[in-house]
């Protein structure tokens, strides 16, 4: 899915962009809501790490949310791919899966953050606006 917004270079320009990565559109719904409504803005959409990469390399957003469990590339072989394009920028894991071992495999891989699906969404965007900074 492309970008919500009707410009979305422009868009993901904007100080709080996020690039939302999972292939449940239930939960990329869910999580953008969650965003657009304390203020950031959706550049893109992907529902997997292949299509992922070639959106945050066009697109530069200021913020990723990473699913773990996904076709072509998860979430642990993404990671460091969107590291190498994006060297700054904040990558949160969202998984259904525990968290204990994963925390470090996630840390090697890139990944700033792991968090649980289940976990609250104003604890995301929390979490979300620590790592930006804000």
């Amino acid at each position: 899915m492309a970008c919500v917004e009707i410009d979305p270079v422009k868009k993901c320009r904007d100080e709080k962009s996020v690039l939302i990565i999972d292939d449940n559109p239930a939960i990329r719904t869910v999580v953008a809501q969650a965003f657009l409504s304390h203020g950031f803005a959706i550049c893109g959409f992907a529902d997997n790490g292949k299509k992922a990469l070639l959106l945050a390399k066009q697109l530069k957003p200021h913020l990723v949310i990473l699913d773990l469990a996904m076709p072509i590339m998860n979430g642990l072989e993404t990671a460091p791919e969107l590291r190498k394009l994006l060297p700054i920028t904040p990558i949160i894991l969202l998984t259904l899966y525990g968290n204990g071992p994963l925390k470090a495999e996630a840390s090697k891989a890139g990944i700033d953050l792991v968090l649980m699906k289940t976990e609250s969404l104003p604890t995301l965007i929390a979490k979300a606006r620590e790592l930006m900074g804000d």
